[in-house]
């Protein structure tokens, strides 16, 4: 389960820092969120895909470890993504 090469130039646009970030942790955390997201409605219709689900659960301890990161670097703009993204509510 990949994201579209538009939707994902989109995530990007929307959460990069500078004109050339592609890699910063909120891009990271963004992409990652994409996925979950569609892997998660993927999961719904096909219960019985487990190696999608272990897919799924690599990505959400990945986006954990990121999120974490950016909590003890500046917890300001893990704040600001957490809301923008709408998750740990």
């Amino acid at each position: 389960m990949t994201i579209n090469l538009a939707s994902k130039t989109q995530v990007i646009e929307e959460y990069k820092r500078s004109e050339t970030d592609t890699g910063s942790v909120e891009v990271q955390v963004a992409l990652l969120t994409e996925k979950i997201k569609e892997l998660t409605e993927h999961l719904k219709e096909h219960k019985k895909d487990f190696q999608g689900r272990r897919g799924l659960l690599m990505m959400v301890g990945k986006r954990k470890k990121l999120l974490g990161y950016l909590k003890n670097e500046e917890i300001e703009r893990y704040r600001i993504l957490i809301e923008k993204l709408g998750i740990r509510k």
